[in-house]
């Protein structure tokens, strides 16, 4: 399905995220799940366990932009939780900074 299709053609959510946002799964496992479209029951069900804002984007293989705007929705609706990063004066975590260059130069 086309992206814009999928996020009703809006392409800035409702809450702004980081791509390191950490996400997790609001919702029980048994939960009904009629009501709500495939794209959320995914994210739902692949955030019981927390999972970054990308990590969700690149498992699903949607945009990240289609990512956060779903993610944000599910969010507002209190499907998931959004644990976003603390930031000092406007700048990362030094931390962060550290652990996405060590993981990198494991590539």
């Amino acid at each position: 399905m086309r992206p814009y299709a999928v996020t009703g053609g809006r392409t800035a959510p409702k809450l702004k995220l980081a791509m390191e946002a950490l996400v997790s799964s609001a919702t029980a496992e048994h939960r009904e799940f009629s009501h709500i479209t495939p794209e959320y029951k995914a994210i739902s069900q692949l955030c019981l366990q927390v999972r970054s804002v990308a990590e969700v984007s690149a498992l699903l293989r949607i945009p990240l932009g289609v990512a956060r705007v779903l993610i944000a929705d599910m969010a507002a609706e209190g499907l998931v939780r959004v644990h976003q990063p603390q930031l000092e004066a406007g700048r990362p975590d030094v931390n962060l900074l550290e652990r996405v260059l060590s993981g990198l130069r494991r590539l």
